[in-house]
């Protein structure tokens, strides 16, 4: 018996995931292509591995409890100077990330933590790289848009080589994403 460490997030979709891991390569991050693009649910949280069955029956729960939501990203921002991150923002969906973190956090779960900051909704696209590369990071990606139906969630696990892997996905109880007025899909970078 050992520790992993885990977490938990919404992916984000292809080819929105690979474009945002693409660009983060090369703005410098070197943890890009350790980490696939996400929206944070569960930041880094060892446990002990036994624990790994009650997350998993906890998580089934919480995503059976859940319908599907529309999520869509625009522009960037930062926790600069507090933390040194730059991100695109999530402008829809972000209300239900809030109360599914909670769910997934709660404190009769398994995985009941305190978070190091206030949690914020956010797809991470530069980390602890240099000041001129973070501010191209949040100018070149300030017109950067994305929408798709968020309809689950995933359990990661981080190996010794650093690299997030995914151990399980889990879908909504409802697949059927309740329309919304004006929601298209797309994806698109600003030309340049």
């Amino acid at each position: 018996m050992g520790t992993v460490t885990i977490g938990v997030s919404i992916a984000v979709p292809e080819p929105h995931g690979s474009l945002l891991q693409e660009r983060r390569a090369g703005f410098g991050d070197a943890a890009a292509h350790g980490i696939p693009t996400h929206v944070t649910l569960l930041p880094p949280t060892e446990v002990d591995d036994s624990e790994l069955p009650a997350i998993e029956a906890h998580l089934v729960q919480v995503a059976a409890a859940l319908r599907p939501f529309p999520m869509r990203l625009s522009g960037t921002g930062t926790f600069r100077p507090l933390s040194p991150v730059v991100f695109v923002q999530v402008v829809e969906g972000a209300a239900a990330c809030t109360w599914l973190q909670k769910q997934v956090r709660d404190a009769s779960g398994p995985v009941a933590r305190e978070l190091q900051f206030p949690y914020h909704p956010h797809v991470t696209v530069a980390h602890g790289i240099d000041d001129e590369a973070m501010d191209r990071a949040f100018e070149e990606l300030a017109d950067y848009t994305a929408a798709w139906p968020c309809t689950g969630f995933a359990l990661y696990e981080q190996g010794a080589d650093g690299v997030w892997r995914k151990l399980r996905e889990f879908t909504f109880g409802s697949a059927v994403v309740p329309p919304q007025p004006g929601h298209v899909e797309r994806g698109s970078l600003p030309t340049r």
